[in-house]
């Protein structure tokens, strides 16, 4: 039971940070590339979509590691502590600095976006990248303690 339990984290946790990884290091560039109107309306898209999916994500992650560190507590639980703590901090940086900006840049149109709106998204990626580098270093953390 242990041994699926921990087969699922590693699952979701991986993707997850697969998904975060490519909107960082392929999506966003790809949007970037685009005229201004159809990387505007890219980006807003995907805040839509992403946004609807990855706060359960990121807590349904979150959760499972938690339930490993329990569970598994005399083989390597204090290690996953560390794999739950970074996942915290990299929930703390969604709420605070990530989901605000996305929240605006998910309603934009060309109509309607503000005059900064190319400099908001480029906070919203320095944010990002940050993020990601959490969220690697967990799921690193989470498969040492692990395998």
């Amino acid at each position: 039971m242990l041994s699926a339990l921990q087969v699922i984290t590693t699952v979701v946790v991986g993707l997850m940070v697969g998904v975060e990884f490519s909107v960082a290091f392929v999506m966003n560039p790809i949007f970037n590339a685009l005229p201004d109107n159809s990387n505007q309306q890219a980006r807003s898209h995907g805040g839509r979509m992403l946004g609807a999916v990855m706060p359960v994500w990121y807590i349904g992650s979150l959760v499972l590691v938690g339930i490993c560190a329990v569970a598994g507590w005399h083989h390597h639980g204090t290690v996953l502590v560390v794999a739950a703590a970074l996942l915290i901090v990299s929930v703390i940086m969604s709420v605070l600095l990530l989901v605000p900006i996305n929240n605006q840049g998910k309603t934009w149109t060309p109509d309607n976006r503000p005059d900064d709106w190319k400099q908001q998204m480029k906070r919203w990626d320095r944010y990002h990248y940050v993020r990601v580098a959490v969220i690697v270093a967990a799921f690193a953390v989470l498969v040492a303690a692990l395998v």
